[in-house]
């Protein structure tokens, strides 16, 4: 399938496509026109990618991760080292939630004095 029909079955732009290949996200082979050629399976892999972008993984994560994925929720075969690269995730995550909490709690401090 070409990249407008993969756009629009997975409602992500065609540029945003092209963005999750060049980052190594996203298979496409080259038509004899040099138009991208997408397979069936490229719509599950976008939608694994849109609910790993929306878990807050960046893709350089996700490119680690995405071999270990299956459906579209998606789920995982636990590939050697994917556990922790995920408890990695959520570690940084939860150090981001402390220095926000501080940093709210400066403000709030702030915001409480005459």
């Amino acid at each position: 399938m070409l990249i407008g029909e993969l756009s629009r079955r997975t409602g992500v732009s065609a540029r945003l496509l092209r963005y999750y290949e060049a980052q190594g996200l996203l298979d496409a082979r080259r038509g004899a026109n040099g138009y991208r050629d997408y397979d069936e399976e490229s719509v599950v892999t976008v939608r694994q990618v849109r609910a790993l972008l929306d878990a807050g993984l960046s893709t350089e994560v996700i490119r680690s991760v995405l071999p270990c994925t299956r459906g579209e929720q998606p789920g995982f075969d636990w590939c050697a080292d994917l556990r922790a690269i995920l408890e990695g995730e959520v570690a940084a995550m939860d150090e981001r939630l402390d220095d926000l909490r501080r940093t709210r709690g400066t403000l709030a401090g702030y915001l409480a004095q005459p």
